[in-house]
């Protein structure tokens, strides 16, 4: 206990002192405000047909209430978190290689398995805060503009498939760790992550999403009763494997990788 310990202090003084937690912080405020902002741009067509293409995207919502609201929400989660997720792993995993502070975290006495599991405890915890944060200030700025179509069952629905594809998006952040470790920086594993979601575009499309891991989040937010879009048991097993092939080939890198 005292060694994770020591590794979460650590972990969270090095954000702590950094202005990336702020950055993001404020990335995921502005999100949900730009996606009540369309909405109020569909509610009312005179402001859409004088804003061109704004007014284009704003009719994505199908339905100018909370139900076509909440279902925008739950894709934003698993798309632009599959994007901000990745960039805090890769951060958290590559920092000490850009910033040349491997030695110095390997120094402490602590093994380096505590390390590895501190910072995916770290990584868990601030994607966690994003994704209220994300959610808190949509369903709140939902209120404000007044959006119908409100009701106490469309909210729990919409909450719980809101957190489950934070968690299942959250999954993918295995492999990215993986990869700043391999690459030792922060760019292969942003290049990867960005390489993931065009190929997860595509494989939805041919009927492939349900057995490629980075777009089951994405068809979960969905929901969609199509076929070749509808998820399996084998979906979620395939995620659960990505994350579990991600975490110990990252323990293995970090045990026996020359840090020098």
């Amino acid at each position: 206990m005292k060694n994770i310990s020591i590794a979460l202090w650590t972990e969270y003084m090095k954000i702590r002192k950094s202005k990336i937690f702020i950055t993001t912080l404020i990335i995921f405020t502005v999100i949900p405000m730009m996606i009540s902002l369309m909405m109020v741009v569909s509610k009312n067509p005179e402001i859409a047909s004088k804003l061109g293409l704004i007014g284009t995207k704003a009719k994505m919502f199908g339905e100018n209430d909370w139900k076509g609201y909440f279902g925008l929400m739950s894709q934003l989660i698993a798309s632009i978190g599959l994007l901000g997720f990745g960039f805090v792993t890769a951060w958290v995993f590559g920092r000490e290689h850009s910033e040349r502070t491997m030695k110095d975290i390997l120094a402490l006495p602590v093994g380096r398995s505590y390390i590895v599991f501190a910072k995916f405890i770290i990584i868990f915890i601030w994607c966690l805060i994003l994704t209220v944060v994300t959610y808190s200030v949509g369903v709140l700025i939902g209120q404000v503009i007044d959006i119908p179509g409100w009701s106490p069952a469309l909210f729990s629905d919409f909450s719980k498939s809101f957190f489950i594809t934070y968690f299942l998006t959250l999954f993918l952040c295995s492999p990215v760790a993986y990869l700043a470790g391999y690459s030792r920086g922060i760019i292969a594993p942003l290049g990867f992550v960005l390489l993931t979601m065009i190929f997860a575009q595509f494989v939805g499309l041919v009927g492939l999403g349900p057995f490629f891991p980075w777009a089951i989040p994405g068809l979960f937010s969905v929901a969609k009763d199509a076929p070749g879009f509808q998820l399996h048991h084998s979906s979620y097993i395939i995620l659960a494997l990505t994350f579990v092939f991600g975490y110990l080939a990252t323990l293995r890198w970090w045990q026996h990788a020359d840090h020098h």
